[in-house]
């Protein structure tokens, strides 16, 4: 059974930053190309970033050159570093792996001086 977890949401003023992290069980992330969303409030989830298995990463829309994402082979952890946050980063961030319907239960970030 495939069980993605999210953690490191929380609260934080705009300009500061967070790190949140995605492991798994049940699947080898460092096997799939993971994939970081968002979804803000009565919006659908939009891609923010991906990592493929040569952990190769590309963040896009709104993150870009603020937000980074990476992977940990040796703790099987991906994760989303978000630097200079804006009130409009504010959402609940799910990892998935992408391209299929496997997704954590998400983690909320709001952003809010």
């Amino acid at each position: 059974q495939v069980q993605l977890v999210e953690s490191g949401g929380g609260v934080v003023h705009p300009g500061g930053s967070l790190r949140l992290s995605c492991t798994g069980s049940g699947v080898l992330i460092r096997d799939y190309t993971m994939a970081w969303y968002r979804q803000a409030p009565g919006d659908r989830r939009e891609l923010v970033a991906t990592v493929d298995p040569d952990n190769n990463a590309n963040v896009v829309g709104s993150g870009e050159g603020r937000f980074s994402a990476s992977r940990d082979d040796t703790t099987g952890t991906l994760y989303l570093q978000m630097n200079s946050l804006k009130p409009e980063d504010t959402g609940v961030y799910y990892c998935r792996v992408h391209y299929t319907n496997f997704w954590g239960q998400g983690t909320q970030v709001t952003v809010s001086s």
